[in-house]
């Protein structure tokens, strides 16, 4: 197997490339093709200046935001990171599956320890049967707000793309920037048991726009010829928002979702949630416009807490072609913006995510479980927890806000659920007894129980390897109906069904669609409605999943799977590495 060293300057990203031959283990005949790419992430405190501020925020490199990933379907990526901060740290590459590498995947006290500061780890992976765009990002605290970047999967050389190879490609990666400490933000927040206070700006590759104040110069462009392709890898990087996008004047063409191809379908706006990523075309017009465009991303809100009521904004300019000046954009030009949909608007967003279909050709096939083992129900959504010590907290009534799956709100362990199963010392560190239905029915979208409380509790879901699951996910009337994307680590799962209301076990399966479901990593539970789900569990180890809106996954609304060793070597999980991070 050929291994290109990548080697990277401590405060930016330039690339060496050297090749040697090594000899690895046997991998499966899918593994074989790939290369080794090797990354160097220095964590470290960098001082950038938004919005008229400057703040010392952590980054790796000393980039916001962070250096992209490149890698080949098939090839093994290697991250080795240094903690130069005080912060603890782990990163988690979102949507690899960590297929026989789960103690790579990266969520703090679930399959690793932090990194703590001088000390180093190396998350050693490879992309098996993907390939797209995908990101990684800091899985401890709020960190993720300034720790992230993208990760660009492509396909195997010599295989095309299932459409017109575009004429570049340009990541669109949206943020949230907060004026203060977003550690002290989440810090507060659960000590007072109120809601966080909200961020000031969006960013769009790390830029609020001239849309907010004192951010004319930080403003993304994009600059583009007339007549070509852009393939835009859209990634939702922001803590607690999903975005509405659209391009004024243009239209987008969908043709990819979490690093899974879909059937392509032209829209205005497109709908993105936290955690997920989008690839779409952008055509642009035949001929010189004489004109800019706003490229503009504001929130899509459902729940009843405050949020940032702002708009992000970059600027599509084309190069005028007759132009012999020596810069071809003229800045003087008419600026056009785009309609975006009303804040709270669930019929687009339920529109837009039925439009997502897997292409389930001979190619890309959508191998759906059509014959299910075990079938699980949770509810999703918020609660309260009792104030502590007599006081009296900023929660509804005086309680604690909090948020659980099933009323089980999920407690961090101290020391990692993966290491404590691999080595057999569960006891006092997890029980192996998650609800799979609600402990206490109700009339999940009707009026709430009087009674709101979460239980506090650290357990895991186990199921048997290569178990057929089938999830139907049901949002809460308790606190308000909201929509919430739940995210799995270390599997893609197939969306086969959704809905409004409660879930029907009688009625709502003969709807499911079987044949061409949308294949994802990360989904929006409907505001008032459910979501049904189908999944293999073919990855030994223990993987999280939770809300992948940042203050409800600190509120507890998160819970692991537990999915047991098969009887084949290669079904195992296989030992930790022996710089595996220490409690």
């Amino acid at each position: 197997m050929a291994v290109c060293l990548l080697s990277s300057s401590f405060l930016r990203t330039t690339f060496v490339f050297s090749c040697i031959m090594f000899i690895f283990p046997a991998l499966t005949e899918s593994q074989q093709t790939g290369i080794t790419r090797n990354y160097q992430f220095d964590i470290q405190m960098t001082n950038v200046t938004r919005l008229c501020e400057t703040k010392s925020i952590v980054t790796v490199n000393g980039q916001f935001p962070g250096p992209k990933i490149v890698a080949r379907e098939g090839d093994r990526v290697i991250v080795r990171v240094v903690n130069h901060v005080s912060h603890n740290i782990t990163l988690h590459w979102h949507g690899v599956r960590q297929l026989q590498s789960a103690w790579a995947d990266g969520p703090a006290y679930i399959t690793q320890c932090p990194i703590q500061k001088g000390h180093t780890y190396v998350y050693n992976f490879t992309i098996v049967g993907q390939r797209g765009t995908l990101w990684w990002h800091a899985h401890i605290s709020w960190l993720r707000a300034t720790l992230y970047g993208p990760i660009i999967i492509l396909p195997k050389l010599g295989v095309p793309y299932p459409f017109a190879k575009p004429y570049k490609e340009v990541p669109i990666i949206f943020g949230e920037w907060w004026k203060a400490d977003t550690e002290a933000v989440i810090s507060q927040a659960l000590q007072t048991g109120g809601g966080p206070n909200v961020s000031d700006a969006y960013t769009i590759n790390g830029l609020p726009g001239p849309l907010y104040n004192c951010s004319a110069k930080d403003t993304f462009k994009l600059k583009v010829k007339p007549g070509k392709t852009y393939l835009l890898r859209i990634i939702n990087a922001a803590l607690n928002d999903e975005l509405f996008f659209s391009i004024a004047n243009h239209s987008l063409t969908v043709v990819e979702v979490d690093a899974v191809y879909v059937k392509p379908f032209a829209t205005k706006t497109l709908l993105i949630t936290p955690g997920q990523t989008t690839n779409a075309l952008l055509t642009t017009h035949a001929q010189y416009p004489d004109a800019n465009f706003f490229m503009e991303a504001r929130p899509y809100v459902t729940g009843q807490a405050t949020f940032d009521n702002s708009t992000v904004a970059g600027i599509l300019e084309y190069e005028n072609p007759k132009s012999f000046s020596s810069s071809s954009f003229k800045k003087d030009l008419p600026l056009y913006k785009p309609t975006l949909p009303a804040l709270n608007d669930t019929s687009f967003a339920s529109n837009f995510s039925g439009k997502l279909k897997s292409l389930a050709n001979a190619q890309y096939p959508a191998n759906v479980p059509q014959n299910i083992d075990r079938q699980f129900f949770f509810t999703v959504g918020l609660g309260t927890e009792p104030c502590t010590h007599n006081k009296t907290c900023q929660g509804p009534n005086g309680t604690k806000f909090s948020a659980s799956v099933n009323n089980v709100s999920f407690v961090l362990p101290t020391t990692a659920l993966l290491q404590s199963h691999f080595s057999g010392k569960s006891k006092g560190v997890y029980a192996s007894t998650f609800p799979i239905i609600p402990l206490n029915p109700f009339n999940y979208t009707g009026t709430p129980p009087n009674n709101t409380f979460v239980r506090n509790d650290t357990k895991v879901l186990v199921v048997p390897f290569n178990t057929s699951v089938e999830l139907v996910m049901q949002d809460t009337s308790i606190l308000g109906f909201e929509s919430h994307p739940l995210h799995i680590h270390g599997f893609n799962f197939f969306v086969v069904g959704r809905g409004f209301g409660n879930y029907n076990p009688a009625k709502d399966p003969a709807g499911f669609n079987l044949v061409d479901p949308v294949e994802r990593n990360t989904v929006g539970v409907p505001p008032g409605g459910w979501i049904a789900v189908r999944f293999l569990a073919d990855n030994p180890g223990v993987w999280f999943m939770h809300c992948h809106l940042e203050v409800h996954t600190s509120w507890g609304l998160r819970m692991a799977w537990l999915v047991l060793d098969g009887n084949l070597p290669n079904q195992k999980l296989p030992p930790p590495p022996s710089d595996l991070p220490k409690c």
